[in-house]
């Protein structure tokens, strides 16, 4: 992991058209400000992590699914 030191309305620079900048800073809450291009998906991590854990249920349902067409088809 990279680890920076920041200050408030300070940036960085990730790749050639994504940019971080620190807003504001309240006690230990960080306020960032991302510009980055519309098709870069951004997600704070605890919802991209339940987003994986649905789209990991959905897909373990549809393998349930498929394997019991497959078996009855066998038969």
């Amino acid at each position: 992991m990279l680890v920076l030191t920041r200050k408030k309305e300070q940036s960085i620079i990730i790749g050639d058209n994504i940019e971080i900048t620190i807003v504001d800073i309240q006690g230990d809450q960080v306020r960032i400000g991302i510009n980055a291009p519309k098709n870069i998906t951004i997600h704070r991590k605890e919802v991209y992590l339940e987003i994986q854990d649905e789209n990991r249920r959905a897909a373990d349902f549809k393998g349930v699914a498929i394997n019991r067409i497959l078996e009855k088809r066998d038969k």
